[in-house]
């Protein structure tokens, strides 16, 4: 065995014994259950079906398996505006928060990710806009939801692709949540839309013909599992179960049941996002 070789073995024992090692905190073991925190209007990760009013989406089905191995816990699900979700995890009413949640350096300072779905900012107009190429919306109304990264995204953007070629720049419309974001675009009161790469197919299968994408994702990030730093344990575990649902094939089934297979990652990685 060569050196290499050998120190590779060594790290993958550590990984194991680690994994081993990971067991849920006493608290939760006791109650039986996770308490989770979503905003349910970011479809297809999380949103109640129209037909049954129901919580559905991709993150619901990830948890729901999650708790499952976590030795069959209940979830008690709440749902929360977007701005609301870290503070929910920080006065402990979440015990982590998996509802489209991008890992950000600014929200590392407080809480770490395990980032689980590859995703980005990506622009889109209605069908019938002249915009054929994301520099034709230079000068426009862009809007998107506030309180994401993307009006960040998108001034860094406008800068390198819009003012740096001497055109106006993008003019950034707020919003509250993509539904939001989407029905100013539809009542012409912005001329186009960023949302996460995630989200675009789900729309335009609910609304054929209405809505069209314009360039590729211009950043690139992933959305994470998001733990408060001194909950290591809980993280360490969701983590060996999540490396597991990957292993086996059940993370793959509940990506491509909501058209995602491209978003996924090889393994779950923690606060691995750009800075």
């Amino acid at each position: 065995m060569t050196r290499l070789s050998h120190f590779l073995s060594l790290a993958a024992l550590a990984a194991v014994t680690s994994a081993q090692a990971a067991e849920l905190p006493a608290e939760i073991k006791q109650a039986g259950a996770l308490k989770l925190t979503v905003n349910s209007t970011y479809a297809p990760m999380e949103y109640r079906d129209p037909a049954t009013n129901e919580l559905v989406g991709l993150d619901i089905d990830l948890a729901n398996e999650l708790a499952k191995r976590l030795g069959g816990l209940k979830i008690v699900w709440s749902e929360t505006p977007f701005a609301e979700l870290i503070p929910s995890l920080q006065t402990k009413r979440a015990d982590f928060i998996i509802s489209g949640i991008s890992d950000r350096a600014s929200r590392r300072e407080t809480a770490d990710f395990v980032d689980y779905l590859q995703t980005g900012p990506q622009f889109f107009v209605m069908a019938d806009s002249e915009a054929k190429a994301a520099t034709d919306l230079c000068g426009k109304k862009v809007g998107t939801t506030r309180s994401t990264s993307f009006p960040v995204e998108i001034e860094k953007w406008s800068k390198q692709n819009c003012e740096a070629a001497g055109k106006p720049a993008i003019q950034y419309v707020p919003g509250e949540n993509s539904i939001d974001v989407r029905n100013q675009l539809k009542q012409g009161r912005i001329d186009a839309a960023v949302q996460g790469s995630e989200t675009l197919p789900y729309a335009q299968t609910q609304e054929p013909g209405k809505y069209r994408v314009v360039g590729e994702a211009f950043a690139k990030g992933y959305q994470g599992i998001m733990f408060r730093k001194d909950d290591a344990a809980l993280r360490e575990v969701v983590t060996e179960k999540l490396t597991a649902m990957i292993s086996d094939g059940a993370y793959k089934a509940v990506l491509d049941k909501w058209g995602l297979g491209a978003n996924a990652v090889a393994q779950p990685m923690l606060n691995a996002a750009p800075q």
